[in-house]
């Protein structure tokens, strides 16, 4: 169980935001091709785009852990919806917050090395992940460009719509489900690892995301305190077009 703990200043300061992000809601979505209990929602989705990503996809692959937590892209690449700029962003991104970011990521044996060219900053070994990334993109997201941002408007929509209605607290209310719970001046998330999460005073920041494989995950700033955490809500209409059942319980990404 992880615990969010919100001040009066926190819940005055909690935000809603449009995306997570293209390099993060890209990562997930490969994350997401490979999941066996993806759902009915996006099985359309994992047919029609499953077999056309190739040896170019190798590296951003590399970055998904067996087990543990997983790399928090959104940290080093933004939450711009441009691709390009998520690249720009890896590819400047400070070697403090790499360490930080890469410290407790569990990597195969195998890409090890490899894992610790890029913490070292290597341009070389960066190129071959922005490559995967634009790859994945142009495969997973960018042909689904209009409907998943049709369904990111639409759950922030709903998002605002709550907020509007009741304020913050209304809003953690609506988000509540299984695996959330909020208990005044808690939020309670779910995780098999015990976690109290103090806000002080930085607020939360609430963003719809398609593709998240959780549906509750918490994404901290490892580097700058100051940064108000993300949390991350989940559609579960399919990229393209598939229907099946709809959810605004956010997903919020956690180690």
């Amino acid at each position: 169980m992880k615990r969010i703990h919100f001040t009066a200043q926190d819940l005055m300061r909690t935000r809603l935001a449009a995306t997570i992000g293209t390099a993060a809601e890209t990562l997930d979505s490969v994350k997401l091709l490979h999941a066996p209990d993806a759902g009915l929602a996006f099985r359309r989705w994992q047919v029609a785009v499953r077999g056309r990503l190739d040896e170019r996809a190798r590296p951003l692959l590399a970055l998904l852990p067996p087990r543990g937590p997983d790399l928090d892209v959104r940290s080093l690449a933004g939450d711009s919806g441009c691709v390009e700029e998520a690249v720009e962003r890896l590819l400047s991104a400070p070697r403090a917050l790499l360490r930080a970011e890469f410290e407790h990521i569990s990597f195969r044996p195998a890409h090890r090395a490899w894992a610790r060219n890029l913490v070292d900053g290597d341009r070389e070994t960066w190129l071959q992940v922005t490559a995967a990334l634009r790859t994945c993109h142009a495969v997973t997201v960018a042909p689904y460009g209009n409907r998943v941002r049709s369904h990111l408007a639409e759950a922030r929509a709903a998002y605002a719509n709550a907020m509007a209605e009741g304020g913050v607290e209304h809003l953690l209310k609506t988000l509540c489900g299984p695996m959330l719970r909020w208990r005044p001046p808690v939020l309670e998330l779910e995780h098999p690892h015990e976690a109290d999460v103090r806000l002080d005073g930085r607020g939360l920041v609430i963003a719809p995301t398609l593709f998240s494989t959780r549906r509750a995950e918490l994404m901290l700033s490892v580097l700058d305190p100051a940064e108000p955490p993300v949390r991350a809500g989940r559609r579960t209409g399919a990229p393209d077009g598939g229907r099946g059942r709809r959810s605004r319980r956010p997903a919020v990404p956690a180690p």
